[in-house]
């Protein structure tokens, strides 16, 4: 009798569990539904805003257009010719291709030694990762006029060169078209390893400190833990750092204008610069416009490639 007196009172115990996790369910998903319309009105001005400007860039590009002109004069695909035929366009897509493999390659490897080194026991070690970490912060426009002179022919980098004994070379490293894509290659990289560093050390802060001592026991040193463990273990993050490179390659504008004006002789000529200088200098909005449409077009091709990249490496391992 116990027995069958218990069993209902069970029966009865999970249907109550049942309707009140059937409740919960209903109850989160009036929430989802509730909380729908508060976030559209801003989804909708945010992405009208962003296709908007495609869309209206789009057509620009079929005009020829100094863009105050009412009257502008449509040419159909005739600036994307233009752009496929114009030498300083590959120009400025070879730089942009040196730009990102140099810059990618040399921060990578100095933001994973940093975060190594500073995830070892080092004194002082949060001073070196804020010393580190400044240059992320300082506005490039600040930091413009100080590369200028620095890098000058009467600059402290000649002076440093000449001190060392290495007077011979010594050159206008700004004024010359062989090092002048060097000068800002080296200026992007000082500026962002930092950041690079950062999230190289976020990273590796979520391996499993037993898998190293683990590995340590089994005789594996330093440069072995590092191939076989912390780089495995970091590899979402170097896929992520790779699109970032990539994007921010493609738009680079602030450090090339400010320090060379895109010269000397179209030396350090990015897309971003080649744009601004046809459509503001040269009033020749429509195409710069379809120079924005072609940048658009690679930024999205490169980022696609490389996730998709970097989820068939996931998959193989």
């Amino acid at each position: 009798m116990a027995k069958t007196s218990v069993e209902p009172a069970l029966v009865v115990h999970s249907s109550q569990q049942g309707s009140v996790g059937g409740l919960g369910r209903r109850k989160r998903n009036r929430l989802r539904q509730r909380g729908l319309p508060w976030i559209l009105p801003a989804l909708i001005v945010s992405m009208g805003l962003i296709f908007y400007g495609m869309g209206y860039t789009g057509y620009v590009s079929t005009l020829k257009w100094n863009g105050t002109d009412p009257d502008p004069l449509s040419v159909g695909a005739q600036n994307y010719v233009h752009a496929v035929q114009d030498p300083v366009v590959w120009q400025a897509i070879y730089h942009t291709v040196v730009y990102f493999i140099v810059t990618f390659f040399i921060q990578t490897a100095l933001g994973v030694v940093f975060a190594v080194l500073l995830h070892s026991k080092v004194k002082l070690g949060v001073i070196y990762k804020i010393i580190i970490f400044v240059p992320v912060v300082l506005a490039p426009s600040i930091m413009a006029p100080v590369f200028r002179q620095v890098y000058g022919a009467d600059g402290q980098f000649n002076w440093l060169l000449q001190h060392l004994g290495l007077g011979s070379l010594a050159q206008p490293w700004l004024a010359q078209s062989s090092t002048s894509l060097a000068v800002i290659i080296s200026i992007h990289i000082w500026e962002w390893t930092g950041l690079t560093f950062v999230l190289y050390y976020a990273a590796m802060s979520q391996i499993d400190p037993e898998i190293l001592e683990a590995a340590r026991i089994d005789g594996a040193g330093n440069i072995r833990s590092l191939i076989s463990i912390i780089l495995p273990g970091v590899r979402g993050t170097t896929v992520a750092l790779a699109m970032l490179s990539a994007i921010s390659a493609l738009k680079t504008f602030d450090v090339p204008w400010l320090v060379t004006i895109g010269g000397p002789n179209y030396a350090t000529e990015f897309l971003g610069t080649l744009i601004y200088r046809v459509s503001i200098p040269e009033s020749n909005v429509g195409y710069g416009a379809a120079l924005s449409i072609i940048l658009l077009v690679l930024a999205l091709g490169m980022a696609i490639l490389l996730q998709v990249r970097g989820r068939d490496k996931d998959g193989v391992s």
